[in-house]
């Protein structure tokens, strides 16, 4: 089976490539090399675009993510592989990755045998820590103005701090004055309206109270969030998709904002599922970041694009052609928090 969530509307033109040969030239291997495209890709083609054939592959492991095990819930490995091409405004990445479970159930109300309610929860779960009920996501990190003095010794883990009363820690920079943009796909909230969600990660610290994501933001654009629950109201969640289907029998583990009316349980049976949440479109500095995105096949194919200058201060600028950007890859399997990294930094690069 093959799902996949269509990218905003783009417009698309035939590919020729402009010094591409500059793609085949030696590279360091933790180097992911943009080739100069005369126009941009169909993202809607995955990697059957002609262009990524033309495109150097970035190849690197991804380890130590829940659910990436032999077993369900074990830690495991995967791997990551990049292409990248920009246009004269914009960045094009291709992603690919392994990820043995397609997981889109991201703590659904399901119907008892009584009749009843129940949100289904990780029993496992202390706070912020879902391993069963969750969405697949994947991110990216990347130092702004190389303000990440650590990156090239550490690469993501100058940013990762453990315990600190979270069961997975808590990301946030060394210094006033360090920070990084961070692109954070959300299979079941961002990704069905063809978009990333764009954060950034400064140097605040873990507070229970005043700052219990620590350094972990979201850039300006959504100041409700980006979904809201649905609550239960008389035992029956408040809310449903217009379509009426339950998620696990055609409908979708999301109802997206417009989208939701006035419950009606005379439509489910006992085991249904429905979503839990009503799913935010993502808006102004936050929604920077586009992506067309497929499972198929026990692996993830993945097409972003942003704009290489977006003038935002949460944002990495690739004004500079000429430099060298670090950045580093998450994937996250089932998983609210506990996902696979590539453990050294890596550098994207444009050829000319």
């Amino acid at each position: 089976m093959r799902h996949s969530f269509p990218v905003l509307a783009l417009g698309v033109a035939v590919l020729t490539l402009a010094g591409c040969e500059s793609a085949q030239q030696p590279v360091a291997p933790d180097t992911l090399v943009a080739i100069k495209a005369a126009a941009a890709p169909d993202m809607n083609a995955g990697a059957a675009d002609p262009l990524w054939a033309r495109a150097r592959a970035l190849t690197a492991p991804v380890a130590d993510g829940a659910n990436f095990g032999a077993k369900p819930g074990e830690k495991g490995d995967t791997k990551v592989t990049l292409k990248a091409a920009y246009t004269a405004d914009t960045l094009y990445l291709l992603i690919q990755y392994a990820d043995p479970t397609y997981s889109v159930r991201r703590g659904p109300y399901q119907k008892q045998a009584d009749g009843s309610w129940k949100k289904l929860v990780d029993p496992a779960n202390k706070g912020g820590d879902d391993n069963i009920y969750y969405e697949d996501k994947w991110a990216m990190i990347w130092p702004i103005d190389n303000s990440v003095k650590a990156w090239d010794k550490e690469g993501c883990a100058a940013l990762c701090h453990l315990e600190q009363g979270k069961p997975y820690g808590n990301k946030y920079t060394s210094k006033e004055g360090e920070i990084a943009d961070m692109w954070h796909a959300k299979g079941q909230r961002s990704v069905p309206f063809g978009l990333v969600d764009d954060q950034y990660a400064d140097h605040t610290r873990y507070d229970p109270k005043a700052s219990p994501n620590a350094g972990r933001k979201s850039d300006p654009g959504n100041p409700g969030g980006d979904y809201t629950a649905i609550p239960l109201a008389n035992g029956k969640p408040q809310f449903m998709g217009r379509d009426g289907k339950a998620a696990n029998r055609g409908g979708t583990y999301y109802v997206k904002r417009g989208d939701e009316v006035p419950f009606d349980d005379s439509k489910f049976q006992p085991g249904d599922e429905v979503a839990s949440y009503i799913a935010n479109p993502l808006q102004g500095d936050r929604a920077d970041i586009r992506v067309a995105q497929t499972y198929a096949n026990g692996q993830y194919t993945v097409v972003v694009s942003r704009k290489l200058v977006t003038g935002s201060k949460f944002d990495v600028q690739f004004k500079d052609l000429g430099a060298r950007y670090g950045f580093g890859f998450a994937a996250f399997d089932n998983a609210q928090v506990r996902h696979a990294t590539t453990d050294d930094p890596l550098y994207l690069v444009f050829a000319k």
